[in-house]
């Protein structure tokens, strides 16, 4: 086996997500397994660099996992020839411009989402990859969780016949951070610094519903800020300017109807944070990020309405769980989206996971809060290079 180190500028992984989902259960994680097989007789061996603003931050993180290399200079960083990929888990805010320095140096762009904040700046950092002949590949993790591949593969096997709607349902509370502290940064709740549900959100249902069901084709969108007044890091009284709740309704191509609740004001009462209740001709299924159950047509029962008796049964009881069937279980989403990542970067492997799709989540997301403002319907053009 021949050895080949891949040096990666990993920006923003100070952050939760950055840190936890790809940093430390992604790269480090690939690393512990002795690297990437590529099953050409190569292993690739990724070498972190990380990068942010802040020094002690970097220095200790680096110090407790073992990274020799870390900067608060990115654009030092990104002269370093022996640099080969640019990961940014940055604020939203900030990434635009860091990806389109990186793309100039010639770096192959790996990123999380959204990948700016409005369409255009979206379509031009595609258009720049594109024209520098890069690689560059969007996270689009949902698709990697084991209740969504198990729904993928209902709907390869024709499960539900004609699939008819899609609800989901997916939020938790978030406290205000006043009396109890937030779990989330407070920059999530001011518009100004590219935070909101909608920017956050619509861009993964955008993947979903395109992956799974079809291309979306109108967004009718209501958006609320139900708590105005957060208290920040410092325990310090903040006006919440962006929107911590969005009601949408999807029509997809094929004719589906897919509705979503997204909420950072809500009280859980499902299974999991997130579901989506898939219903067909032929069946249902109703999907988290890791358990899926289904009822066929051939076993549905006949409810019948009538409140003045208490139901004598549990509903769930009436669904049937879809086994795993994969021995060695499920990987991490984001690793194995860093891994198929790498592989197309070296082998060349197919990857339409792009800037150009991480384009249309954030075309859909500015979308979504257009139609909140104004009131409307509006369809949702096709993008292309």
């Amino acid at each position: 086996m021949t050895r080949k180190t891949v040096r990666i500028a990993m920006n923003g992984v100070t952050g939760r997500m950055g840190y936890r989902q790809h940093l430390v259960r992604s790269i480090l994680a690939i690393r512990e397994q002795g690297g990437l097989d590529l099953g050409d007789g190569t292993v690739l061996w990724p070498e972190p660099v990380l990068v942010g603003r802040r020094e002690h931050v970097l220095k200790a993180m680096a110090e407790k996992h073992g990274i020799e290399h870390w900067s608060t200079d990115l654009d030092a960083v990104l002269a370093d020839d022996t640099i080969d990929i640019y990961f940014d888990s940055q604020v939203t805010s900030a990434r635009e411009d860091a990806i389109r320095k990186a793309i100039a140096a010639g770096k192959h762009i790996y990123t999380e989402k959204p990948t700016a904040t409005g369409l255009d700046g979206a379509l031009e950092l595609a258009r720049l990859a594109q024209a520098a002949g890069i690689k560059h590949g969007v996270v689009q993790d949902k698709l990697f969780l084991p209740g969504l591949l198990k729904l993928k593969r209902l709907i390869d096997g024709g499960f539900f016949g004609k699939i008819l709607s899609i609800r989901g349902e997916f939020g938790y509370w978030v406290f205000e951070g006043d009396w109890q502290e937030a779990q989330r940064p407070s920059w999530n709740y001011r518009s100004q610094d590219g935070g909101g549900i909608v920017v956050d959100m619509f861009p993964h249902w955008e993947y979903v519903l395109h992956e799974l069901f079809g291309r979306v084709t109108t967004v009718q969108a209501l958006t609320a800020t139900h708590i105005p007044e957060r208290w920040d890091e410092q325990s310090k009284p903040y006006d919440a300017t962006a929107d911590d709740a969005a009601y949408g309704i999807f029509q997809l191509e094929g004719g589906a109807i897919a509705q979503i609740n997204s909420s950072w004001t809500v009280r859980v009462n499902r299974d999991e944070l997130v579901e989506f209740q898939v219903d067909g001709t032929e069946g249902s299924a109703v999907a988290g990020l890791r358990n899926c159950r289904v009822q066929h047509r051939s076993s549905t029962p006949k409810p019948v309405w009538n409140p003045d008796l208490a139901a004598t049964h549990s509903f769930r009881d009436q669904w049937q769980e879809v086994p795993d069937n994969q021995a060695d279980g499920f990987d991490n989403g984001f690793k194995v989206q860093w891994e198929l990542f790498l592989r197309h970067v070296f082998l060349d492997e197919p990857y339409h996971w792009d800037l150009l799709a991480g384009a249309r989540g954030v075309q859909l997301a500015e979308l979504g809060l257009k139609s909140s403002a104004e009131g409307t319907r509006l369809d949702v053009p096709e993008i292309s290079l």
